[in-house]
């Protein structure tokens, strides 16, 4: 059994593309631009808020940092205050990771969103769970897929790399953990065809992603 699992947020434990969406889509209403379908947002997120503000801009406005910060600001502001009305947990997720609990799992969150937004929704969707970190994006600190966020997650538990998985949705999520050395799962249900990408783990269900995390082998 692993004695610690990180956890990618958006796209595998919550479902947060609507809320997202539509805060991108306000900052491009204020400016006039056409906005975007929750499908064309799918292919967007995961690399952060700014690239994501930025994708969506125009393809001649997104080298012009002025007008890509002032739509990121737009979208922070109405994404702050409307950061849970369609977001939830996948499901059968709270499950999973209360179980890890109970059954002695080391719990982490490793996020590429900005670190007030990852804060919350984990505060307010997993209360009650003592995630050992809850990083997401900080100044200072590189995005996955650098291999920072899980070293400094192992560095604060003591785990070696070989007791260690990452759970995610995306080639970014795999790539960090290959980064790091540690194990890693793709879901299914995120925001990437995982199962296009040959010899990787990929789970459909949050059933077998349990069984997966506490039968898994640690190497």
């Amino acid at each position: 059994m692993y004695k610690l699992v990180l956890f990618d947020l958006d796209g595998t434990l919550l479902d947060t593309l609507d809320d997202l969406s539509e805060a991108v889509n306000h900052a491009l209403r204020l400016r006039e631009l056409p906005g975007h379908s929750r499908d064309e947002y799918r292919k967007m997120v995961g690399h952060g808020v700014r690239n994501l503000v930025k994708q969506a801009l125009p393809a001649d406005l997104q080298a012009d940092d002025a007008v890509v910060d002032a739509a990121l600001a737009d979208f922070k502001a109405y994404y702050t205050a409307h950061i849970d009305v369609h977001t939830h947990p996948y499901p059968g997720m709270p499950e999973v990771v209360r179980r890890l609990h109970e059954a002695g799992v080391l719990l982490a969150v490793a996020s590429n969103k900005f670190q007030e937004g990852t804060d919350y929704l984990v505060e307010k969707l997993f209360p009650g769970i003592p995630f050992v970190a809850v990083l997401g994006n900080r100044p200072g600190y590189p995005l996955k897929p650098d291999p920072e966020i899980v070293g400094e997650v192992l560095r604060r538990t003591g785990v070696r790399p070989g007791d260690a998985v990452l759970v995610g949705d995306s080639p970014t999520d795999m790539k960090t953990a290959a980064n790091g050395g540690i194990a890693a799962i793709a879901v299914s249900w995120g925001y990437r065809p995982m199962k296009d990408y040959p010899g990787l783990t990929v789970v459909d269900s949050a059933e077998e992603l349990m069984n997966q995390l506490l039968t898994g082998a640690p190497r």
